[in-house]
């Protein structure tokens, strides 16, 4: 990537540009309440840092920078990660029980198959469970989730048989999330003791995050720099 490139979305039927936030529609349907749509900024065993601009007209996907510099993670990440559509973390939203704020960002889902994403795609996900990484004083909660056309979602409903058959990812997942900024000098913390918190809790988040979403692009909440609604 340059620091230049951005990844728009394009509506299949009217080839209109879309924002991948606001535009995709976050569940899939009433009859599957666990099944998410999630878009995706980097695909597993890659390390560029690509990620929604928020506060970019429709929002594209374009690699982050720092100090003028292109970012890369140290190493790379070994799982698809995005964000989930329709759902943001309030900055002015402070948690009953950690006692932090939200990180003014969609919510973060790591996806666990087999199979690598494309930077853009949007995949449809099963909810397992939900991290509470506090970043910088920020709850930066990250969902874990498994696409519903991978071999492993025949068998994984919660986070409790994702630690049965394989006993090693949420872990894997949380301190690589705990680390990835140590050479930098920073650590991460986890809240609940740096357990996966169950599906039912996961869905509670992702249900907070979307009411937020709605207040924001309703106008109820002020937004900021972020885009929203057709102002440049």
């Amino acid at each position: 990537g340059t620091r230049e490139s951005r990844r728009f979305f394009k509506d299949a039927a009217s080839e209109e540009v879309i924002s991948p936030w606001h535009d995709i529609p976050l569940h899939t349907g009433p009859a599957t309440p666990a099944e998410l749509w999630m878009v995706t900024e980097i695909s597993k065993m890659t390390s560029a840092k690509y990620e929604i601009h928020t506060e970019e007209p429709q929002n594209p996907i374009a690699q982050d920078t720092k100090k003028g510099k292109l970012r890369h993670y140290h190493g790379p990440i070994f799982w698809n990660y995005g964000f989930f559509p329709q759902t943001w973390e309030d900055p002015m939203e402070t948690h009953p029980e950690l006692h932090v704020k939200g990180d003014n960002d969609p919510l973060d889902v790591v996806e666990i198959g087999s199979r690598e994403f494309k930077k853009g795609q949007v995949a449809r996900v099963k909810i397992l469970g939900v991290l509470a990484m506090i970043d910088h004083g920020e709850l930066d909660w990250k969902v874990i989730a498994v696409s519903t056309e991978d071999e492993l979602a025949q068998t994984l409903e919660t986070v409790h048989d994702l630690e049965a058959s394989m006993p090693h990812v949420v872990s894997g997942i949380r301190e690589w999330f705990r680390w990835y900024k140590a050479p930098d000098g920073k650590l991460n913390e986890f809240g609940f003791g740096g357990h996966a918190l169950s599906r039912e809790k996961a869905l509670e988040v992702v249900e907070e995050t979307h009411a937020a979403w709605k207040r924001l692009y309703q106008g109820e909440v002020k937004h900021g720099a972020l885009w929203v609604w057709g102002e440049v």
